[in-house]
Parts: C-alpha cells; structure tokens; sequence
C-alpha cells in the first residue's frame, strides 16, 4: 500500500529533482504565506491581498501555455535552470525588500509577478523531464511521490510560514526560502542535457517514450513561438482521451469547489473563524497527503482513465457530503466551535483531498505517457493553466452560488453537478474508460 519508490533507486537523477524540488516548495509555501501577510500589513485591504492573486495569475497563466512551447524547442534542463534562476532571484528580492523596511507594497506585486511567470516556465519543463528520467513504466510511481512533497509542502508550509513571521519577522522568513531554494537549483543543475526530440517519420515512436532512456537526435527544428503553442492545441483538440483528463478536472474544480466558502463557514456555521478556516483548507491537503503517501497500488493500475473518473465522482459526492454539514448545522454564527461540524466537515474534506491526489496521479501520468515527448512541454503548459485557473474559476462559482443558496447548498449542489458532468463526459468518450496504461494512446 506504501509509495513506491522505485523510482528513487533506480534513477539518481529523479531523487536529486524530488527532494530538491521538495525543499523548494517548501520554502515557496513560505513565501506565499509570508507576501499575503505582509500586504495585509502594509495596507490594511483585503482586497489587496486579493490583487496579489491576481498579479500572479496573470503570467502564470500566458507563460505557462508560452513555457510550453519554450519546453519543446530547447535543452529543458537548461530551460529549467534558467527559470529556476529566476525565481530565486525574485525570491532575493522580496527578501531585501523586507530587509530594507521598505513601507512600498507595488514591489512585492512586482516581484511576484515576475516569480509566477518564472514559477510557470519551470514547472512545464520540470513536468516534460520526469518522463525522460524514470520511463513511462514508472511515471505512476514518479507522479505519486511528487504528490507527497507537494502536499506536504501545501500543509506545513503555510502554517510555519505564519509562525515564523509572528516569530522571527518577514525579512528572516523570506531568507529561508532562499537557503532551500538552492536545493532546487542543485537537483535542476545536477540533471543531464534534456534537448528536445522530434519524431522520425509520422506516427513513429522515441525510444523515450516507450519507457528506455535511449535518445534519438532530433530530424528537424521544432515550431517557435506561438506559433508553436498554436500546434501543441490543434494536437490537444484531435485528442479526446487527452483531452478527457483536462475536461474531468475542470469538473471538479470549476463546479465544485468549495475554498470561496470556507471563510463564512467558519464564522457563520462551525465557528472559530480565521483558524476554522485554515483547518478546512488543510483538510483537503491532509486526505491528498495520506492518498499520496499509500499510492503503492498506483503503479499497478491500467485502466487509468476508469479510475481517475470514479476518482473525481468521490470528490464530487465528498465534496457535496460537505455541503450537506454546512446545511444541518445552519448559519447560526456560534460563540465557540461547533465540534461535531468542524469533524465531519474536515473527514468529508479529507475524503475529497485523497481522492484529488488519485485523480491527480491518473490524469498526469495518462498526460505525459500518451503524448509524444516533442510535445509535452506544450500540453504540460496546458495542464498548468487548466489547474490554476480551474480553482479561481470554483471560487467565482461557489461564491455567486453562496450568495444565492447559501454556503451549504452551493456545495451539494457543486458536488451533485461534478458527478453528472463527469459521467456525461464519459458517455461522450468511451474510450477514457478503456485507457490502457500499457498502450496509451492518446
């Protein structure tokens, strides 16, 4: 039932890029946590503290599709390196920024402005290595372990961010995600030459992609520029078992997505407030944490398809059981914690982050196993829009669906729709259901 971790022993380079990018994250999570208090602070608004979403979602999402292309026309391991570089560069910066007391907020937009963009580079080459390391064979195994530091990451990260800038300050928090971000840029340092590998005749297969290490010179210069995106779409728009693991997430996130009402479950329904709110969002990271950490069976999995779709239907039925909570327990804005809500709503919050974690570990590694290599960069590009803006799309929803029916209702309802969305996307492709790991096809 435990991890596998195969891949670990039996590719060096796969275990420097797994505990280095490890770290990393940590010191990200940090980061994040740290920036949004200290805006707070320098401004006393909230809705600057949303801005700062903003400022990051914007060239996450265009340099995610534009990384992309950028993963599929060079050495990824160069590519990666120079976005790493860059990362930690803005890292430096908000770091001195703090050091030097600066009472100036538009830096920390700035910055992280330019940190996303960086951040969206660097994950779709990260994303497009993984398979040249480890092989398709083992990418189920390789996908679950990243899921482990991720979670975890998105677990402890926030919380001791926060108690490092109540202890120590923002300046010192910062640094220390400039110390373990050095950990990332040795693993990406460490790794060997990536360069990008073209097919040799229509339809042919790479030695890469058939789960052998062995790389072929590439026959022909990529396309560049959007020009290349445009062709990583067209491929993506033929490709319906492909773009079934896009359209199922979206289900779930856009749907039912429940973060938007967190904060008025809190003070309305369960109580506690700020904290109640925080533990509900690390419910969800929890139950992903714990699917991660017991994905031995993962790896043995070949209808893929069948089990990331049954996946997000546990999420959407988790997600609308915790609706069904908010809905019993009322708006009653409680004095003290409502015990048995606060339990039953994080157990049904755990059930939806565990499933997540399966659908995730299913969805990517169908991804990047049935695409060819000379185009993974761009459909990992893709991958990384569809997760960051999927969830702002959920909070738009639930939270216009909350100021209609209630918290509690948006969720159920959310939940009820993700389920039916999910198999009417299965009706219209049969084929997801029959995805063989062993034969992807995409």
């Amino acid at each position: 039932m435990l991890a596998d971790l195969t891949p670990l022993r039996v590719s060096a380079p796969f275990r420097r890029l797994w505990w280095g990018l490890g770290l990393g994250n940590l010191g990200a999570q940090l980061t994040v946590m740290a920036v949004g208090l200290q805006v707070y602070a320098l401004t006393g608004s909230t809705l600057a503290v949303g801005g700062l979403g903003l400022a990051a979602l914007v060239p996450l999402l265009v340099m995610g599709l534009y990384g992309g292309a950028l993963a599929d026309a060079h050495d990824r391991r160069r590519l990666a390196l120079v976005a790493s570089t860059v990362m930690w560069t803005a890292t430096i910066g908000i770091a001195v920024h703090a050091w030097a007391g600066s009472g100036h907020v538009w830096p920390l937009f700035a910055l992280t402005a330019l940190q996303s963009g960086a951040q969206a580079v660097n994950s779709a080459a990260r994303s497009a290595i993984i398979p040249r390391l480890v092989g398709v064979r083992l990418l189920p195994a390789a996908n679950a372990l990243s899921q482990v530091t991720n979670t975890l990451a998105m677990m402890v990260g926030p919380v001791v961010g926060a108690f490092l800038v109540g202890s120590v300050g923002y300046a010192w928090t910062y640094t220390v995600d400039v110390v373990t971000f050095t950990a990332a840029l040795y693993a990406i340092f460490r790794l060997p030459a990536i360069p990008p590998l073209r097919p040799r005749a229509p339809g042919s297969v790479l030695a890469a992609d058939a789960g052998h290490s062995t790389l072929a010179q590439p026959d022909e210069a990529p396309a560049r520029g959007w020009r290349s995106v445009g062709e990583g779409l067209v491929f993506l728009a033929t490709r319906r078992n492909l773009l079934m693991t896009f359209a199922i997430d979206l289900c779930a996130m856009v749907l039912a997505f429940p973060r938007a009402a967190f904060p008025a479950v809190a003070v309305w329904v369960i109580g506690g407030g700020e904290s109640t709110a925080g533990v509900l969002t690390a419910a969800i990271a929890a139950g992903a944490a714990i699917a991660s950490i017991l994905s031995g069976p993962a790896g043995r999995v070949r209808r893929q398809g069948w089990v990331a779709a049954w996946a997000v239907t546990a999420w959407g039925g988790a997600i609308a059981m915790f609706g069904v909570v908010v809905i019993i327990a009322g708006p009653t804005k409680p004095s003290a914690v409502v015990w048995w809500a606060l339990i039953l709503a994080c157990a049904a919050l755990a059930v939806a982050g565990a499933a997540d974690s399966v659908s995730a570990v299913m969805r990517g590694t169908i991804l990047q196993s049935a695409t060819p290599d000379h185009l993974r960069g761009r459909l990992q590009g893709v991958f990384i829009v569809v997760v960051t803006g999927g969830p702002r799309l959920g909070d738009m929803i639930t939270g216009a669906d909350s100021a209609i029916v209630g918290e509690g209702w948006a969720a159920t309802i959310g939940g009820l729709a993700c389920i039916a969305g999910v198999w009417l996307l299965m009706r219209w492709q049969r084929g997801f259901a029959r995805y063989d790991a062993i034969h992807p096809v995409p």
